[in-house]
């Protein structure tokens, strides 16, 4: 039930695509026939090229994040990062919003 209801939300938000997994997860394939959804297992290749590239995305996000601590330092004792979360929010919200060219810098 929750694949089903996590598959249902992705979408309702970008719509039908074709659904990866690895042989290890055993309840896509029936949250996808029971939204109609195309089911298809990578390869052991796709799944090191995957995880080398998610890998990659962490180790940029970690840098940007602390790049930007060394920037703007939270001087509050006791901080709890939650300066870096509004400021990941907000980057993510402005790039989104440029992708969909609902907000234009000139």
């Amino acid at each position: 039930m929750v694949a089903e209801f996590f598959l249902r939300t992705l979408v309702r938000m970008y719509g039908r695509h074709i659904v990866y997994t690895d042989e290890g997860v055993v309840w896509y394939p029936d949250a996808c026939n029971l939204l109609g959804l195309e089911h298809r297992i990578h390869t052991p290749y796709e799944k090191s090229v995957t995880e080398s590239a998610n890998q990659s995305i962490n180790q940029f996000m970690k840098d940007r994040t602390e790049g930007f601590d060394d920037h703007y330092p939270c001087r509050k004792h006791g901080c709890d990062l939650s300066h870096v979360w509004r400021w990941l929010y907000v980057f993510c919200f402005m790039y989104n919003e440029m992708m969909r060219n609902r907000i234009r810098f000139n």
